[in-house]
């Protein structure tokens, strides 16, 4: 059984088909589809507000600065997060970053808000995991080809 050390030596070293599966790779798979359903969902409800009304979520000094663009304002986070979903199930080393740089975007649009303490809070949560998929990222997704030039 490959020690903790031996996995981090074949993720610096280099992209390793060969890492063990076990419980590592397990909670992997679990964030990397966690981090692909989710944003994508949001993103698609943010079309048919099936789920909530996300307008309301809007920190209001957001809204007034966009005045009558909110809505629409919503409807580009809604294409946004579907394109962050796609790109992590595509290319989870990266697009982990992106979805946890965003989480960080909507907990301060929340705290702004000063209502949705316990939603920003949550979205801390998620945010977490989304660093998590990240680093693990590292040892099942294979580098672009331009980072394994560099190494």
């Amino acid at each position: 059984m490959a020690s903790i050390v031996d996995i981090r030596k074949s993720s610096v070293a280099r992209f390793d088909k060969a890492v063990p599966r076990g419980a590592t790779y397990e909670a992997y798979q679990t964030l990397h589809a966690a981090f692909v359903a989710a944003p994508v969902l949001a993103g698609l409800d943010k079309f048919s507000h099936f789920l909530v009304d996300w307008d309301k979520y809007l920190a209001p000094q957001v809204a007034s600065l966009l005045g009558e663009h909110a809505h629409q304002f919503m409807l580009l986070v809604g294409v946004i997060e579907i394109v962050a979903g796609l790109g992590v199930a595509a290319k989870p080393r990266y697009f982990a970053w992106v979805i946890a740089l965003w989480l960080a975007g909507i907990i301060f649009n929340l705290l702004l808000c000063g209502t949705y303490f316990d939603i920003a809070l949550r979205d801390f949560g998620l945010l977490l995991g989304a660093v998590a998929l990240g680093r693990l990222a590292t040892l099942f997704d294979s580098p672009l080809a331009l980072d394994r030039r560099a190494a």
